[in-house]
């Protein structure tokens, strides 16, 4: 579809930005819908995301997604920010209404819509769910399980400093902070893990992690998705626990996005995952 005066755009900014899979994921739903919009990346260094940011209220944009390292500082430039995401401290959606601009955390709604859609027979009230990472998406996992009514997180992180920083940027979330060395004693009663680290990604270190004490009916869930089928969700298939990619996350957490930008809540199909799989070489 070619852009013309009468196109909707929106746009994601970050820095860099080239490796955004999101201009083919709202153009995937664009084209399903005859939705005359385009999704525009726009690379903003740091220095200048202040004028960027009010730039897309001069320009007409609906609205933009907000990928790394812009989520935090994002945050202070809205003048109406969502209570999740101020909870998070981070926004990665921000829409354009009457030449105010909102922000709001959709990674959270991306996390839990992905787990129920994976894992229906999963329930809050199952069991201690146990994360790893305390950086961004972690905060926006442990406010969706918070949320959702978890009774008992356990976090843990390599270094404890930032681990005690998330727990108490939470006060009074039901979070447990523990240290990395006893990553693999935690988990013989829990029902969900997470690992929110990018430990496992391709090109970064391994998550070293055993799962012999993880009971079978366990869900675990790596947020990575390059590769598809990391080593965690590989040990996980073969001790009979159900396994869950991090590629489904990023399609649900575009939804609320796309649905503020152009007012169609779009669905994730078979269509849209196999197409991410292919523009990703997965």
């Amino acid at each position: 579809m070619s852009i013309t005066g009468q196109t909707l755009l929106s746009g994601i900014i970050g820095w860099p930005v080239a490796h955004s899979r999101s201009p083919q994921l709202h153009g995937y739903w664009l084209d399903k819908h005859s939705i005359n919009g385009a999704m525009v990346p726009l690379a903003v260094r740091p220095d200048a995301l202040p004028d960027a940011v009010q730039g897309l209220v001069a320009l007409g944009f609906r609205g933009a997604n907000v990928t790394i390292p812009h989520k935090e500082a994002v945050l202070e430039l809205m003048d109406e920010v969502a209570p999740l995401a101020r909870r998070i401290g981070a926004v990665n959606t921000i829409t354009v209404k009457d030449g105010r601009l909102h922000g709001s955390n959709t990674d959270a709604f991306g996390f839990l819509a992905h787990l129920k859609a994976s894992a229906p027979d999963w329930r809050a009230d199952q069991g201690p769910v146990a994360v790893l990472g305390a950086g961004g998406a972690a905060r926006a996992v442990i406010a969706a399980l918070d949320e959702d009514g978890v009774e008992e997180i356990r976090l843990i992180n390599r270094t404890r400093e930032r681990a005690d920083a998330v727990a108490t940027h939470f006060e009074g979330a039901p979070l447990t902070v523990m240290d990395w060395e006893d990553r693999e004693d935690v988990l013989e009663d829990v029902s969900l893990l997470v690992n929110a680290t990018s430990l496992g990604m391709t090109g970064k270190q391994p998550l070293d992690m055993r799962l012999a004490s993880l009971p079978e009916t366990a869900v675990v869930y790596d947020l990575v998705y390059v590769p598809l089928e990391t080593p965690l969700l590989k040990r996980a298939r073969e001790i009979g626990a159900r396994p869950v990619d991090g590629l489904g996350m990023l399609m649900h957490q575009a939804r609320p996005a796309f649905h503020a930008w152009y007012g169609v809540d779009p669905q994730v199909d078979a269509g849209l995952r196999d197409m991410l799989i292919r523009d990703l070489g997965l």
